[in-house]
């Protein structure tokens, strides 16, 4: 075949794809009574339902593990009651902060907390079928490094859909800190500290981002992390008071929660692609999106629209997207 004729068969039996892939989701979210999810009703940001925006919260944006990872080092250092902890992957060898004098290494600053505090750690089991990576036996070996000789309590969640994992990065200290954002704690597949240089280091690095958060939000948080360590590990922990205010940002705590993972959210939770749906329909003047990937079909229907119909004669979509992503370089082409 001629490159023009490949190019308009891919892009025929890509367009056949994305409608079957939409339809499927419509069905789903409509079954489980989330259709709003794809199409909101009314303007604003606000995605409906529980928990809602939140004022009176100080937000701090960390580019990079370089400014991400040394910032959770710091607060974890000084946590007086306890830490809970999610995560895709966790390496007990990461250093946390490097350059001059001793690196802070992950594993012994947890060990360290869980001799005076609790230390509680929620992982994902791993892929089930080892073709995929991390494997149920490399997750368990990772956390028999990290608990060997130790307080820290750490558990596997195995409580997934198929072809899915638990992607979560959040830590909560003392239920006054947040931390939510992309970078995880690991080595695994790439060093997660990463400077805004990006120099080669021989090994895979990761551009990513986290954020700090102080105030009333930071409950939404914890209370997320109870629900999941209650349905995993079998013990009920408290809910203290909401923090008071720290700062002048509204702050919505969004998350996606598959059907039938948890008994507590049986219908599961999209509220994460209600608020992108809302954010970029209502866009007025420009969209910055960066990222891994850009699979949903359903986002780039949107973004398609806004330029199709744009809402002002200035209005911008700029996208940064790898050139050379690590996995699904197919699928981002496409």
């Amino acid at each position: 075949m001629t490159a023009p004729l490949l190019d308009r068969v891919d892009r025929i039996v890509g367009d056949g794809v994305d409608r079957t892939v939409r339809a499927h989701h419509r069905r789903r979210l409509r079954r489980l009574g989330w259709e709003r999810a794809l199409a909101p009703s009314g303007d604003g940001w606000w995605a409906q339902g529980e928990p809602p925006p939140r004022p009176g919260n100080r937000l701090d944006v960390l580019i990079d593990g370089e400014q991400a990872l040394p910032a959770i080092a710091r607060a974890l250092a000084a946590a007086r009651s306890h830490v809970h902890l999610t995560g895709w992957h966790l390496t007990a060898g990461l250093e946390l902060v490097r350059g001059e004098g001793p690196p802070v290494v992950l594993g012994e600053l947890l060990a360290a907390l869980a001799q005076r505090i609790p230390v509680r750690v929620l992982l994902w089991a791993g892929a089930p079928v080892p073709v995929f990576h991390p494997s149920r036996a490399e997750v368990r070996a990772a956390r028999r490094e990290l608990c060997h000789e130790t307080r820290i309590d750490c558990r596997l969640d195995a409580r997934e859909r198929p072809l899915h994992c638990h992607h979560e990065k959040t830590i909560v200290i003392d239920d006054e800190i947040a931390f939510v954002g992309g970078i995880d704690l690991s080595d695994f597949a790439g060093d997660r500290y990463d400077t805004a240089a990006h120099r080669a280091r021989r090994r895979l690095g990761w551009h990513d981002v986290a954020t700090r958060l102080e105030g009333p939000a930071v409950a939404d948080v914890a209370a997320h992390f109870r629900m999941r360590w209650r349905e995993v590990a079998g013990e009920e922990l408290p809910a203290p008071p909401a923090p008071g205010p720290a700062g002048a940002c509204t702050v919505q705590v969004l998350r996606t929660v598959p059907e039938r993972v948890y008994d507590a959210v049986p219908r599961g939770d999209f509220r994460i692609l209600e608020a992108y749906v809302r954010a970029l329909r209502g866009a007025r003047r420009f969209v910055y999106l960066e990222n891994q990937f850009l699979w949903s079909s359903e986002i780039s229907e949107i973004l398609a629209g806004k330029l199709r119909d744009p809402p002002t004669s200035d209005f911008r979509l700029l996208l940064v997207l790898p050139s050379k992503a690590n996995n699904g370089q197919d699928d981002t082409r496409g």
